[in-house]
């Protein structure tokens, strides 16, 4: 773990009261990217190291963005408006969740659940295409909350039903890019590009609704392999090492979870700034000794099997 986040998850321990400290713990999943090893060239000329990306037609400093987590103001005041506000000086974004506890500002991505209500599912997003959302994320691994999250989650009554036909009607009717957010598996991402998704999100919600799920680490090479669109990962990043190792292995940018709600209760807006740019600033470095100037010069030949095991970078 870098040290700004080690410090900054230190502080949100000691300002949050156990029961949020319960709600941000549960369910973590590691995401294996120690299990990276690296092959660095050598005797390249890094005297300047860019981390500069697009996405979807925004220009970004950083691939490290703030992924969708529900009801900030129980880590600071501000909630999410202090969030967007780190993520912006930092120059990333931050996808907003459908549980967000402050309505959506303008800046960023919106995550979007299908809901029972189909009406309601549509209000939403075109809202948030009207207000500026640039793309939208849909959650495609809860069609139901897990038993033990119900309550403490609010009034979103999922739809059981959702689709893949759900990617190409979100498409439709808000003219938005669509991710889906969930996949773990090659043959779910070819059916979701068929369907119409613009990207995919590897990721297993970190362990918060079905456990035992394979790591972001090892389902990641496997989703990228399967599709030509843009595949971003979340799951148990802490490093520039580690943003490293999923850019290598394939990944266009990646989403933070629990470090940026540390962040956010150790330091509101600053504190989440402080974060991302930690984590770029780490990137930029560790880039450097591994002899790449760009993210475009990243790419699976710096990776190999982890001595004395098996893994998904080989």
């Amino acid at each position: 773990m870098h040290p700004v986040l080690r410090a900054q998850e230190a502080r949100a321990r000691e300002v949050l009261g156990r029961e949020v400290l319960a709600w941000v713990l549960d369910g973590a999943v590691p995401g294996e990217w120690d299990r990276c090893r690296l092959r660095p060239h050598v005797l390249r000329d890094v005297s300047e190291v860019s981390t500069a990306t697009e996405l979807f037609g925004t220009e970004l400093s950083t691939p490290v963005l703030v992924g969708p987590t529900a009801f900030h103001d129980r880590m600071h005041a501000e909630g999410e408006t202090a969030t967007a506000r780190g993520a912006e000086d930092a120059g990333s974004l931050m996808v907003w969740s459908m549980r967000a506890s402050r309505p959506f500002e303008g800046t960023g991505w919106w995550q979007v659940y299908v809901l029972r209500d189909r009406s309601r599912t549509l209000d939403t997003v075109r809202w948030a295409r009207d207000l500026g959302a640039r793309a939208l994320v849909l959650t495609g691994d809860t069609p139901y909350l897990g038993s033990a999250r119900r309550s403490p989650l609010g009034d979103l009554d999922q739809s059981p039903d959702a689709s893949l036909d759900d990617i190409g009607w979100l498409a439709a009717e808000t003219g938005l890019p669509v991710l889906v957010k969930g996949v773990l598996r090659a043959d779910d991402a070819r059916d979701c590009v068929a369907a119409g998704a613009a990207g995919l999100v590897v990721s297993n919600h970190g362990g918060r609704q079905l456990g035992r799920t394979v790591s972001t680490a090892a389902a990641l090479p496997e989703v990228v392999a399967a599709v030509d669109v843009p595949v971003l990962v979340d799951g148990g990043l802490q490093s520039g090492l580690d943003v490293l190792c999923a850019l290598a292995a394939g990944a266009r940018a990646v989403l933070l979870g629990k470090p940026v709600l540390w962040a956010l209760a150790a330091g509101g807006a600053e504190g989440v700034a402080a974060c991302l740019r930690a984590v770029s600033d780490d990137l930029a470095s560790v880039m450097g000794l591994a002899g790449v100037r760009s993210l475009a010069e990243i790419d699976g030949s710096l990776l190999t099997q982890r001595l004395g095991g098996t893994g998904p970078f080989g």
